[in-house]
Parts: C-alpha cells; sequence; structure tokens
C-alpha cells in the first residue's frame, strides 16, 4: 500500500513533469508552430510521445546520475529530501514557465540536489565537477560545429532546404472520406511540404533528446530514495510531462515560436540537429544536459561563420580585414541563391540584429536562464541547512 508522503511524493514529481513539459515543449517545436505547420495540440502530443521514447531507452542513464551518484550517500534522498527537492525543481520551473521562457530544466535539477548534497555534507564533488564540465564544453563544441557549417557548408545547405511560405493555411482537412485527413492547399508547393516534414521531424529529435536527458529532472529523487523504481517513475513522469505539453507550453510555444526570434528554415534545422545530438550523446553517458544553453550557442556559432565568409582565414590571422560578427547572417541568403566564394562577399549583405532577434524578449529569456538555476539551488541549501524537519 503506498503511504500519504510518498502519495505527496508523486505528486510533487507530477508537479515537475508538467513543469518539464511546459518548459521543453517551445524549443523542440516553437519552430513548427510558429511556421503553421502543426497546432499547438499537435505539437504536445508529438512531444509527449516521442519524450517518452527517449526517457525509457536513455533517460534512466541521466536518473542513475542524479538519484545515486550526485550525492555520495542515496540515504540523503529520504523522502522528506526527495519532496523538498522536487518542490524547488518544480517551482523553479513553474516561475519560468509563469512568465513564458523555458527555463533550463537539467541545470535547476542537479541545483536542486547540489543544494542538499552541500547541505548534508554528502555533495559528489567529482561527479558535479564532471557535469560542470561538460556544461562548459558542450556549448563550445556545439557553437564550433556550427560555425564550420555556418562558414563552408550553410550555402550549400540552404539551396537544398530554403522555404519561401505561401500564402494561407498549409493544409485543409479532407471531410469527403470516412476517415478526415489534413491534405495540401492549391497553394502549397511541394518544396514547402518537404520543409514543413523536414522541421516537425526535428522537433520529434528534441523531443526525444528532451526525453533521454530531462526525465530525471522529475524522478531522479524519488528513484534514488528506494521508495519508487525506475519503470513506474518513468511511467509517471512522462504521463506528467504529456500533461504540461498541451497545456501549460502554450506560453513557451509562443515565446519560442513567434516572439524570440525569427530563424530561416535552414538554420532552424541546423542548430536543432547540432544541439539535440549533443545532448543525446551527454544523456548517453550520463550527463544532464542544458538543452536551451546549447541550442543558443549554436545558433551564434552559425551566425559567427555565416557573418565572417567575406574575409578569408589568412586575412583573418593577418588581421587586414574585419566584418562586423552578427547571428543577423544566417538569413543573409534565405532565398537560396547562391553565394561567391568566401573572401568575396559583401559585407553589406549581413542584416540588422533587429531583423533576427527581438532584443528585449532575448534579454528575458537570458535573464530568466540564470535567475531560475539559482532559486532552485539556493532556496533548496537553505531549507535543508536550517529546517530541522529533514534532520541532515
Amino acid at each position: 500500500m503506498v503511504s500519504a508522503l510518498l502519495l505527496v511524493g508523486i505528486l510533487v514529481a507530477v508537479f515537475v513533469g508538467y513543469n518539464v513539459g511546459g518548459a521543453t515543449t517551445g524549443p523542440a517545436f516553437g519552430p513548427a508552430v510558429g511556421a503553421d505547420a502543426i497546432s499547438k495540440t499537435a505539437a504536445g502530443v508529438l512531444m509527449t510521445v516521442f519524450f517518452f521514447i527517449g526517457a525509457w531507452t536513455i533517460g534512466r542513464r541521466v536518473v542513475d546520475t542524479l538519484g545515486r551518484e550526485l550525492v555520495q550517500d542515496p540515504g540523503v534522498f529520504t523522502l522528506e529530501a526527495s519532496i523538498g527537492v522536487l518542490f524547488f525543481i518544480g517551482a523553479a520551473l513553474f516561475v519560468g514557465n509563469f512568465f513564458g521562457v523555458p527555463a533550463s530544466t537539467s541545470m535547476t535539477a542537479v541545483g536542486s540536489i547540489a543544494g542538499l548534497g552541500l547541505a548534508a555534507g554528502e555533495l559528489n564533488v567529482a561527479v558535479m565537477g564532471e557535469i560542470a564540465i561538460w556544461w562548459v564544453v558542450s556549448p563550445f563544441i556545439g557553437f564550433w560545429v556550427s560555425l564550420i557549417i555556418g562558414r563552408y557548408f550553410y550555402s550549400s545547405l540552404n539551396r537544398r532546404l530554403a522555404m519561401v511560405r505561401s500564402e494561407g493555411p498549409l493544409y485543409r482537412i479532407d471531410r469527403s472520406r470516412r476517415v478526415p485527413v489534413p491534405v495540401p492547399t492549391e497553394t502549397t508547393n511541394r518544396r514547402e511540404l518537404g520543409g514543413i516534414a523536414m522541421v516537425i521531424v526535428i522537433g520529434c529529435l528534441m523531443a526525444f533528446s528532451s526525453g533521454t536527458s530531462n526525465i530525471a529532472n522529475a524522478v531522479a529523487p524519488l528513484v534514488g530514495s528506494g521508495e519508487l523504481a525506475m519503470n513506474p517513475a518513468i511511467v509517471i513522469g512522462c504521463a506528467a510531462v504529456g500533461i504540461g505539453t498541451v497545456t501549460i507550453a502554450r506560453r513557451t510555444l509562443e515565446t519560442m515560436g513567434n516572439d524570440l526570434t525569427e530563424l530561416p528554415l535552414t538554420a532552424a534545422i541546423v542548430t536543432a540537429t547540432v544541439s539535440a545530438s549533443l545532448v543525446i550523446f551527454l544523456s548517453a553517458i550520463g550527463i544532464p544536459a542544458s538543452f536551451v544553453i546549447i541550442a543558443t550557442m549554436c545558433i551564434i556559432g552559425l551566425g559567427w561563420g555565416r557573418a565572417t565568409r567575406p574575409i578569408t582565414v589568412a586575412d583573418a590571422v593577418r588581421g587586414e580585414e574585419s566584418v562586423p560578427i552578427s547571428v543577423d547572417a544566417l538569413t543573409a541568403d534565405e532565398e537560396g541563391e547562391t553565394l561567391p566564394p568566401i573572401g568575396d562577399e559583401d559585407p553589406e549583405r549581413i542584416p540588422r540584429a533587429s531583423d533576427l532577434f527581438d532584443p528585449a524578449t532575448t534579454a528575458r529569456v537570458v535573464l530568466m536562464q540564470n535567475i531560475v538555476p539559482v532559486i532552485a539551488t539556493a532556496g533548496a541549501y537553505a531549507t535543508f541547512r536550517f529546517v530541522p524537519i529533514f534532520g541532515l
């Protein structure tokens, strides 16, 4: 029979999963929703399905890291402590979701558990150090990979992938058949359909990568306490995530799909693919990854690579020429035209910053990305250190 305290722990874990769904759906399916490729409800359903696949296959490795390795003695995960950790994770994520900003769920969860470990004197410094190193290294890997793609391969990729959005809806519901199905409208061309299909597939890949890393944020403390087995914990966590994807995620979908950025399709595909691949790799080795930070560095790297096309490497080394470095270069050839060779491109082709990012929204996102994990860490440490009920 489930004890009342364990039931409370499960309910708090559900609250965390609900907020994980709200925080991670926007980065995954924001571009698809912003392009009117799918509805917010369909995005939530796809997010739930692929999140579960990622959680069930690779995600259990990250659950082990947070629930059994980040603290030297998993015994500190009493039911009371587990509930406290989950509360701070959920509360911090709720703050981000309330403001429509997708917070870094992994950094928030690690911060909360680290606060518990510090308060109890049981933090595994070696594991925490490994996680911190990867948090520093992985965004720079994404930056440099994206920079190389932007400088040397983006033009050819864009000629194959670039899409000019037609006016009107992409598809209509054909109700003449026994089962109503969506069909393309007369104004939708084949190239546009291919691009839309690709951005949805990329969203599914990002949802899978989110599941590999973020399921641990909802259930790791309870699994670490030994009160909840791995498989039912994953099922409960994913069900809670699914509720969040079709409810509160609508706010972050609006932010990521319409307010924050208007990335061209090619840029969205490149940054999403590089980011998701890095997150899946880190999850496979048990490292909780911050997808949003990695994705941001990929966007900057891709733009930097595009912006440096007007000069050659030799010129850059000699310092003979310089160009303004801006992520706005992502839109320099979004119509798919052939670009001149590196070193011959006109710097005037690089648009202004306001053409790609909304500065006010971007500042709000960056601010919340840093504040939310700090709230979780400080709150967890102070609670476990000074509140006698936890007995640490």
